[in-house]
């Protein structure tokens, strides 16, 4: 049997070849024919720490003032206007740019010192404290990007303009498949509880290949229903039937290759036969009766329940532990500009203990050393309220110039609190770490050099980091 780049590089004509090269797209995306994903070629570009990625992404912003970032002097500040000297006339979203006061909002909520960090933690995270010796605590993150759309999209793909591929295609393209009946990036969406938390809109954009092949775009794992829409074979037809019918498109798309020679032909091959594939794989990942009791103890009795931010957790180490390479789950309502003392206790209560959980069950079975776990949104919340401020409700606005992320595992340092804000919680005085410095980091860890992962693309060698300077924050690193 013909090799497919070499056959593809016979059959092309001069002009398929430049049409080719116009789109970005390489015979990289032909080596994955047939047993799914290879790595690009040359990645890793050094020894991996990490071989896998869990992304916790909490749409909205969770507020770094009410979870990591302790302000004790701020109680002597409550409805005092944030001074101009702080602000320095740092853009304002239109939420707030009216508001002819900026009053100062401590939080409401008990702060105490854990493990031997000492690091502060609210008392709404009471098993995230319990685990403060296995993370990473930023509290120096920043992004340019002071609305959610653009903000998401930065950094889960390195760019506020949609179209780049997110960091798990890259991911996918760059390290390829660990286990060829599963797909490479699964994404995963999890409900919450409260009905006044604000619910930020996401797509499926933000678990786009992009520019890269169609074969590294995230798949959606539904908790309702079939588990991947169409996935199993329509009424009145069986297994057979249904090979005999991919065998027969197959031939078809082959033809039109043949014709044609533009890879993504071949990518649509890829994902029949892994859909296929996925009909005897995704029902064993997704029967958890096996689980044991105490699984259930370790995440939450809610992890019986699909849809939980719980069930979701515990399916990511399912997933995890069966070789899928980037798991990105994401959790909306976290968005507080209102109502803040009400709904974030419930959304906390959604997350805590299964983050907890599924931290201590990769550590137990010895995974969590090659896995990087990641939780935070995408940017954080200001010292001042957001509308009317009162001694027991207060809501916070975007603000990009510092928020909180933690990390797990995978080659970051445990135990350590890296970087410290102003006593507002409004400027960075110490380390700061830009959203493209995180990128930067997570792909050192999982071997990459991010100056040199790049993918050509109408003329440029893109990268997830961009062309602006990223740095790996070498105090996050484990030794």
């Amino acid at each position: 049997m013909m090799n497919p780049i070499d056959e593809s590089v016979r059959m092309e004509t001069r002009r398929q070849l430049l049409r080719r090269g116009a789109q970005g797209l390489g015979g990289v995306a032909l080596a994955s024919l047939l047993e799914g994903a290879e790595p690009a070629a040359g990645v890793p570009h050094f020894a991996p720490k990490a071989k896998r990625v869990i992304w916790l992404h909490m749409v909205g912003a969770p507020p770094q003032l009410d979870l990591f970032d302790y302000k004790p002097k701020m109680k002597d500040w409550f409805d005092k206007d944030l001074p101009e000297s702080v602000r320095n006339g740092q853009r304002l979203t239109t939420m707030t740019s009216g508001q002819t006061r900026f009053p100062i909002a401590p939080t409401v909520f008990k702060f105490a010192q854990h493990g031997k960090s000492g690091a502060w933690l609210s008392e709404l995270l009471p098993y995230t404290a319990k685990m403060v010796d296995d993370i990473s605590i930023i509290r120096t993150m920043h992004t340019e990007a002071i609305n959610h759309e653009p903000a998401i999209t930065f950094i889960q793909t390195g760019s506020m303009v949609p179209g780049k591929p997110c960091t798990g295609a890259w991911m996918a393209y760059g390290l390829g498949s660990m286990n060829k009946d599963l797909p490479t990036f699964v994404v995963l969406n999890a409900n919450h509880t409260h009905p006044k938390a604000n619910v930020q809109a996401i797509s499926a954009k933000l678990w786009s290949a992009g520019f890269l092949s169609a074969q590294y775009a995230g798949v959606s794992l539904r908790s309702g229903g079939d588990p991947v829409l169409y996935i199993n074979n329509p009424d009145g037809v069986d297994g057979k039937t249904r090979r005999t019918m991919l065998d027969g498109l197959g031939e078809l798309n082959q033809m039109t290759f043949d014709k044609l020679g533009d890879a993504e032909t071949q990518a649509r091959i890829q994902q029949y036969e892994m859909a296929f594939r996925m009909q005897s794989s995704v029902p064993d990942l997704t029967d958890l009766s096996k689980e044991p009791e105490s699984v259930y103890a370790l995440y939450g009795e809610a992890a019986r329940k699909p849809g939980t931010f719980s069930y979701n957790a515990l399916m990511a180490r399912r997933l995890a532990e069966r070789g899928v390479r980037f798991i990105q789950l994401y959790m909306r309502g976290w968005d507080v500009h209102n109502d803040l003392p009400e709904v974030l206790p419930s959304q906390c209560k959604d997350v805590d203990q299964a983050l907890y959980g599924l931290v201590q069950d990769l550590k137990q079975r010895g995974m969590l050393d090659d896995t990087v776990v990641i939780w935070g949104g995408e940017f954080g919340r200001t010292i001042y309220s957001q509308g009317k401020l009162t001694a027991t409700n207060y809501g916070r606005d975007h603000h990009p110039r510092c928020f909180s992320l933690w990390a797990a595992g995978g080659g970051f340092k445990p135990g350590v609190v890296y970087g410290e804000t102003d006593e507002f919680s409004y400027n960075i005085v110490r380390d700061p770490v830009h959203v493209r410095d995180f990128q930067a980091t997570l792909l050192h860890n999982l071997g990459i050099d991010h100056k040199r992962f790049t993918y050509k693309y109408q003329g440029l060698d893109q990268k997830l980091t961009g062309v602006e300077e990223a740095k790996v924050v070498k105090g996050l690193l484990r030794g």
